[in-house]
């Protein structure tokens, strides 16, 4: 019943119902997307995991309003073969009907990743966790798993990020007493954060784990990469070898730079870096940066956009970079045009990302396809 009136608000928001389906053999930035069952998809804040040969999107289920920015269903699931077309593999994690859960309905569930581990051959989901009623100020991270790529994946726990545990560049300053009023969480801090002390402020009880993202290297090891310390500084995190959980080795980047939503990959033998300012809702120009190890140093290549709309990352804002299978140096930045005012209504900007000059670059196009990085 309840997928049912999801599809007929869906119908009656956009005009769409299950007789509308259709086949895509291209990418339309920005327009309606359309699965299986001609609904647009429904997964915000997104990030893309392939397993045998098939990928699966996994985001944030928004409904319709502004009371859609917060979670009331949890993250939806699909699949496709050539990324042109999903089909609607479901929720594959749920948020609770129990008051006590950290997920509990209305909490806020944002930037959801999953990552498959081939040790356990267990399915790994991380993502940005907001208790009900607490705003921003938890800054926590979800975790859950699954036995199977789609689900249902299991809440495991939430967290603050290593609590008790120092980066590998602690300076002498986080080892001093923090000046009381700095201790509370003030998100709108402007002045240094080592002039604060904001990592030492959390040294107790866990950093700050805002927008995240997760990543995968080479040889197995996974990493948390998130906005902390009030949204100051980038911190970048080694996981455990079961994923489930912090190994404690972390450093902070971008230190003072204050920015979210962060994306990386790798491309010949180098870590590039995307993320944006912090306007909220609002978009902003894009950050870029590289380094040739993941733990730095890094250096910062300015806005990737070149174009019109450069200023406002074509009014979005990213959320992951999708290597793209069997296609050498193919990589798609996946970014969201939020429409806090009718969280379900949020568009999708997929773009190929070039390279010029040792740096990688987004142009706007109002459709391509695949055979541009042949």
């Amino acid at each position: 019943m309840k997928r049912m009136m999801h599809l007929l608000v869906c119908s009656l928001l956009f005009g769409i119902g299950t007789a509308t389906a259709q086949s895509y053999d291209s990418f339309h930035p920005g327009e309606l997307w359309k699965d299986n069952n001609g609904v647009h998809i429904n997964a915000h804040g997104g990030g893309i995991l392939l397993y045998k040969n098939t990928y699966y999107w996994f985001g944030e289920h928004k409904t319709e309003g502004r009371a859609g920015n917060k979670a009331h269903v949890g993250v939806h699931c699909y699949s496709s073969r050539d990324l042109y077309n999903w089909k609607d593999e479901g929720i594959a994690l749920r948020v609770s009907d129990d008051p006590s859960s950290p997920i509990v309905r209305e909490c806020i569930l944002e930037r959801p990743k999953v990552i498959y581990n081939k040790k356990t051959r267990k399915f790994v989901m991380w993502f940005h966790l907001e208790p009900k009623g607490a705003g921003y100020g938890g800054a926590m991270v979800g975790i859950a798993q699954a036995d199977r790529v789609t689900g249902p994946y299991t809440f495991i726990r939430a967290t603050r990020a290593t609590p008790k545990m120092w980066p590998v560049d602690v300076l002498p300053v986080h080892k001093q007493p923090v000046k009381p009023k700095y201790m509370a969480d003030v998100p709108n801090v402007y002045e240094h954060p080592d002039s604060v002390n904001t990592l030492g402020r959390d040294f107790e009880k866990g950093q700050h784990s805002r927008d995240m993202t997760l990543y995968v290297d080479d040889d197995g090891r996974g990493y948390h990469i998130c906005s902390s310390e009030s949204n100051s500084v980038i911190h970048i995190n080694e996981l455990t070898d079961d994923y489930l959980d912090f190994s404690g080795k972390y450093v902070r980047a971008f230190v003072g730079r204050r920015m979210e939503a962060p994306a990386i990959f790798k491309k010949d033998g180098l870590y590039y870096f995307m993320a944006s300012g912090c306007t909220g809702w609002r978009p902003n120009a894009a950050r870029s940066a590289v380094a040739p190890s993941i733990w730095g140093p890094w250096t910062e290549l300015g806005n990737p956009c070149v174009d019109a709309e450069s200023e406002t990352t074509y009014r979005s804002q990213s959320t992951y970079i999708l290597p793209v299978a069997g296609k050498k140096n193919a990589f798609i930045y996946m970014g969201d045009r939020w429409r806090p005012e009718n969280a379900i209504d949020g568009r999708y900007i997929w773009l190929p990302i070039e390279f010029e000059d040792n740096r990688f670059i987004l142009r706007w196009r109002e459709k391509w396809d695949l055979s541009i990085f042949e």
